[in-house]
């Protein structure tokens, strides 16, 4: 097997520093730990991670909880928690844990019990309980994220980024607008539908329930929804759906019915997801940071872990952008 040397030797640094690198990567410049890390794989060399873990007390994993692996934002977000935890010499174990309460709190015992470090949630849920001690397991909330998060967060002000895209649909002229929402008793469908309450509101419009439809961020609800705002009496002019998914789905139904997108009616997205740009036609939506946001989970999660003051209270606002493609177009 490949020793420590032969990685010292091709990464062009002291096995001292390789040592470093593996154990306590974050006493390592990111340029040096780079190094090292591809030495690493082009000597195939593997470590004893017993004995590493053993003398660090860490166990150099972090448990990360997703909704759904299937939603491609949350995908994206994966992406980014991998390659900030990679960066800084962690693994992570993913569980798709289908918003399931009890599978996320067994998850969440693995912090607990010390076989892994710290937890990323992607949903609005604390799995820890009571009996977890009184010492707060190390974890970080982000994308959905609750009220009163018992750490630190990482979010998108869902409400503001709601309103920018209904406030461009009425600068188009459009007065009748459809919403097709997220899941019900979610922190972003209740931030994204004030926020389109709100432009609603300062136009002077006053709001119809019979143009909000329940979706659950997947394209067969945003299509279903689709259908039922299509079949009104007095249909909308625009769709403003709670996510980029849905949109698309919406925009397949009202294709069906033979109806032209924008000149007939306009559709907008939220997310930016890579197929948003290749739709027919391209989708008009709010981009966010997806990668950015699992890097941010990360380092905020490993400040609590190397116990760094003020770590605990962070809450981080990430930007976001009114992307306007030609989904949407003035009113008919």
């Amino acid at each position: 097997m490949t020793n420590i040397r032969k990685v010292a030797e091709l990464a062009g640094v002291s096995v001292a520093t390789v040592s470093r690198a593996l154990k306590t990567p974050d006493v390592v410049s990111p340029g040096t730990r780079d190094k090292v890390l591809a030495a690493v794989e082009q000597a195939d060399y593997r470590p004893n991670l017993t004995a590493v873990q053993f003398r660090s007390q860490r166990t150099r994993n972090l448990v990360v909880l997703v909704p759904t692996i299937a939603n491609t934002f949350f995908s994206q977000v994966i992406g980014g928690i991998q390659e900030a935890a990679q960066r800084r010499g962690y693994g992570i174990l993913l569980c798709n844990t289908l918003g399931d309460e009890r599978t996320e709190r067994a998850y969440a015992g693995l912090v607990s019990t010390r076989q892994a470090d710290g937890l990323i949630q992607l949903r609005a849920y604390n799995p820890f309980t009571a009996s977890d001690g009184k010492a707060r397991p190390p974890m970080v909330n982000a994308c959905e994220v609750l009220d009163e998060a018992p750490c630190p967060t990482v979010k998108l002000d869902n409400r503001a980024a709601a309103r920018a895209v209904t406030e461009h649909l009425l600068a188009l002229g459009h007065r009748r607008i459809g919403m097709i929402k997220g899941p019900r008793n979610s922190p972003l469908t209740r931030d994204r539908l004030l926020g389109f309450q709100d432009a609603l509101a300062v136009a002077g419009l006053a709001p119809d329930e019979s143009l909000v439809c329940p979706g659950d961020f997947t394209p067969s609800s945003g299509y279903r929804a689709a259908g039922d705002l299509l079949s009104q009496a007095d249909p909308p002019t625009a769709i403003f759906c709670e996510n980029d998914e849905m949109a698309m789905g919406a925009m397949r139904r009202i294709k069906e019915a033979g109806l032209r997108i924008p000149e007939d009616i306009s559709v907008a997205g939220f997310d930016d997801i890579a197929f948003a740009s290749f739709c027919d036609p391209p989708l008009t939506t709010i981009a966010q940071p997806a990668e950015d946001f699992g890097r941010e989970a990360v380092a905020l999660l490993l400040d609590i872990i190397d116990d760094r003051d003020g770590a605990t209270g962070e809450h981080r606002i990430m930007p976001f952008e009114l992307v306007i493609r030609e989904s949407t177009g003035p009113a008919a």
